[in-house]
């Protein structure tokens, strides 16, 4: 067996349908299990219409739209698919006479996405002579805690999602499971969204909890890339890349797999590949716990834009640990992440998004050190082999050097798999280009 999940670009409309039936149908030897995202927008489209439902007005137009256009182009019945819209436009009419979204109710109202994602899909594929069957996730085992918004699956999904499939595991049954990403129920029955990669978290545990032969991530590129092709047109696929190498990567940036959903298929050892949907003959790349055979020292070149830069710098007398105490104790207290940190004994260089409120903490750090803001930054991050940290960087300085470009922090991860660099927002392009064609001779500006 395997898991199929296709992301929401992958079912925009209609015709991605198609090819993703196509796909499905191309790999029905290996007895698939297909999971879904939402299709195109549709969550965005939800949300958009809770928030007019606060304001006292129900709209679902684009989402009916979307829906019952895509049934009617796949030719398939849309009587689910229309109980589903229903039920969709009672919540937010209650919604709208109450004018308040709890997080609960949130959670109700996106797992519509999903919910017509998968009865879309399997109607298709049937009626194309591929028996599939929809399955919202409860009922495929996915039972979680109540903590909505970002919701954690329990150990009871280890033995429920095997019980749920025997008869297809066992041939008994020939219909392919379809089933909903992203979305669960707690033990009381409610439903709950699995917050941040969330729909590869159900792929993963369903491989996992399955022992399937590989976990299939379907995009729209070859794998997983030396750098993002919009900024490097050259970037080359990689071959494999293992668990913490592609856990660095979704950190600074690349859209790989969230390192959450990463957990069960990393407790059982199963394999996860990343494949094309417009190039279903490429091998793709494959996430590994251990790399398998010799790699280059860079792996990939990634970056991340609009971070914020903290050079803090004591002006008491508090020695290293008292310093460093009080400013991690001070990121603790107002609930603020780190990106990247350097320190010495009695100052810290470190980034922040810039979406995050930082008055008060500012404010309070300032009670025993000058701060200087600096926005606008961008941290520039070599997945590598730390072990050549010296080679890599003689490298990276010598390139940038002769492009007049000045590194402004520099931060080697604990993992021994990261090197980050922190440049201009301005520069960030030109810094992965430059960059990468050191590391592995494309041409750059």
């Amino acid at each position: 067996m395997i898991v199929m999940k296709f992301g929401g670009s992958s079912l925009a409309d209609a015709e991605r349908v198609r090819r993703v039936a196509s796909i499905i149908g191309a790999n029905r030897a290996k007895k698939p299990l297909v999971v879904l995202s939402a299709m195109g927008d549709t969550t965005d489209s939800l949300l958009e219409a809770a928030e007019k439902a606060v304001s006292g007005s129900v709209d679902v137009g684009a989402i009916e739209t979307l829906h019952r256009e895509t049934a009617r182009n796949l030719g398939i019945a849309a009587g689910e698919t229309d109980a589903l819209l229903g039920e969709l436009k009672t919540l937010l009419t209650g919604v709208s006479l109450v004018r308040e979204l709890s997080k609960r109710s949130r959670d109700y109202l996106v797992s519509f996405g999903e919910r017509l994602s998968v009865r879309i899909t399997a109607a298709f594929l049937s009626k194309s002579g591929i028996l599939a069957r929809a399955f919202d996730a409860w009922d495929a085992g996915f039972v979680s805690d109540s903590a909505f918004t970002q919701a954690e699956l329990l150990d009871d999904v280890w033995q429920a999602v095997p019980a749920a499939f025997a008869e297809y595991a066992s041939g008994k049954d020939g219909a392919i499971p379809v089933v909903t990403g992203f979305i669960a129920k707690d033990r009381k029955g409610t439903i709950t969204t699995l917050g941040r990669g969330g729909s590869d978290l159900t792929a993963t545990m369903l491989g996992a909890a399955l022992r399937v032969d590989e976990i299939q991530t379907w995009k729209d590129v070859d794998g997983i890339l030396s750098a993002d092709p919009r900024i490097v047109p050259e970037a080359h696929p990689l071959h494999e890349i293992t668990y913490e190498e592609a856990a660095e990567l979704a950190y600074f940036g690349s859209q790989v797999l969230h390192p959450r959903s990463m957990l069960p298929c990393r407790k059982t050892g199963t394999l996860v590949r990343v494949k094309n949907s417009y190039n279903i003959d490429s091998e793709g790349s494959v996430i590994v716990e251990a790399r398998r055979e010799a790699a280059e020292p860079v792996r990939v070149i990634t970056a991340v834009k609009h971070s914020r830069l903290l050079d803090i710098v004591s002006t008491r007398m508090l020695g290293s640990a008292g310093f460093l105490a009080h400013i991690f104790n001070q990121f603790l207290k107002w609930g603020t992440s780190i990106d990247v940190i350097a320190t010495s004994e009695v100052s810290v260089s470190l980034t922040v998004n810039t979406a995050q409120d930082l008055s008060g903490l500012l404010e309070d750090i300032r009670h025993v050190s000058d701060v200087q803001c600096h926005d606008e930054k961008s941290i520039v991050t070599l997945i590598c082999d730390v072990t050549q940290s010296s080679a890599i960087l003689a490298k990276c300085f010598a390139a940038l050097a002769a492009h007049g470009i000045n590194v402004q922090m520099i931060s080697q991860g604990a993992s021994k798999v990261n090197i980050s660099l922190i440049c201009d927002d301005a520069e960030s392009d030109h810094v992965v280009r430059i960059l990468h064609g050191a590391f592995f001779g494309t041409p750059h500006e």
